[in-house]
C-alpha cells in the first residue's frame, strides 16, 4: 500500500484545496480535483490574440501591433506576455495570495502559465527564470516573495532552472499602484542589483505578478543587460492598463 498516497487523499478530503479565484473548495470533475471551479473559469479573462507584440496586452484588432503604452515608449526588456487580464476576480485572488498567505495558489498560477504561455516561453528559450525580487524588509514582513513562488512552480513545470539569488532589490521602493508612469520609473531607479560580476546567463525570463506599464521589467532588464545578459523577457500573472 502506498501510505503517502493514502495520506494525501485523506488530507485532500478533509482539507480540500481551494479555487484561487473564489476561495471555495475546488470541485471534482470526472473524478479529478479541478484547479479552478467551473463558474470561475467562465469569469476569467485570459489574455488572448490580438495582443501587443511587445508587452502582450490585449489590443483592439489584428491591425494594431502595439498597445498605446508601447507605442509611446521604448522598453528595455525584449518581449513580454501575461496570463490573465486584470479583472475583479483576478485582483481578489492575487490579494489573497499575497496578503492572506495563500501560497498554494502559486502552483495553479504556474500550471496555467505553462499551459497557455508555454509556447511563447519555449520560443524565447531562456537559460533561467528569475523572479522580480522584493526588499528584505518586505520579505520579513510577508514571509515569502510571491513572484518567487510562481517562478519556482513555473520552472518545475517548464523544466527551466530558477535563480532567486542573482538579482536583488537593494532599495525599499514605494508601492507602485498609486504612482504615475514617470513616478514608477523614478521609483525604481537604482532599486535592483546583480550579485557578483560574472556573466551567468545569456537569456533570462523575469516573472512578476502584475504588469501595468513595464517599469519593473525595464528596471530589472537594464541591470541584467548591464551585467552582460543579451536578452531579457518577462511573464506576469496578469496585465493591467497603463497610463
Amino acid at each position: 500500500m502506498d501510505y503517502k498516497k493514502v495520506l494525501r487523499e485523506v488530507i485532500d478530503a478533509v482539507l480540500p484545496p481551494a479555487c484561487p479565484m473564489c476561495g471555495k473548495p475546488a470541485p471534482f470533475v470526472g473524478g479529478i480535483r479541478a484547479d479552478i471551479c467551473g463558474s470561475c473559469m467562465h469569469n476569467i479573462n485570459y489574455v488572448s490574440e490580438p495582443a501587443c507584440l511587445k508587452c502582450g496586452k490585449p489590443v483592439k484588432d489584428q491591425e494594431t501591433e502595439y498597445c498605446s503604452d508601447c507605442s509611446r515608449q521604448k522598453h528595455v526588456y525584449d518581449q513580454a506576455c501575461a496570463l490573465y487580464e486584470y479583472s475583479k476576480n483576478v485582483k481578489e485572488s492575487i490579494y489573497r495570495f499575497k496578503y492572506y498567505n495563500k501560497q498554494e495558489y502559486a502552483g495553479i498560477y504556474a500550471k496555467q502559465m505553462a499551459d497557455r504561455c508555454g509556447r511563447m516561453i519555449r520560443m524565447w528559450s531562456p537559460d533561467v527564470i528569475i523572479p522580480v525580487p522584493i526588499h528584505i524588509s518586505k520579505y520579513k514582513e510577508r514571509g515569502f516573495n510571491q513572484a518567487g513562488l510562481i517562478a519556482q512552480a513555473l520552472g518545475r513545470a517548464m523544466q527551466i532552472p530558477v535563480d532567486e539569488e542573482y538579482l536583488v532589490r537593494i532599495v525599499k521602493t514605494q508601492p507602485m499602484k498609486e504612482l504615475s508612469n514617470r513616478e514608477r520609473i523614478k521609483n525604481l531607479q537604482n532599486a535592483f542589483q546583480v550579485r557578483g560580476k560574472v556573466v551567468r546567463y545569456r537569456k533570462v525570463l523575469i516573472v512578476d505578478d502584475i504588469y501595468t506599464t513595464g517599469a519593473t521589467f525595464d528596471a530589472c532588464a537594464a541591470v541584467l543587460k548591464d551585467a552582460g545578459v543579451s536578452q531579457v523577457y518577462g511573464i506576469s500573472l496578469c496585465v493591467g492598463d497603463g497610463f
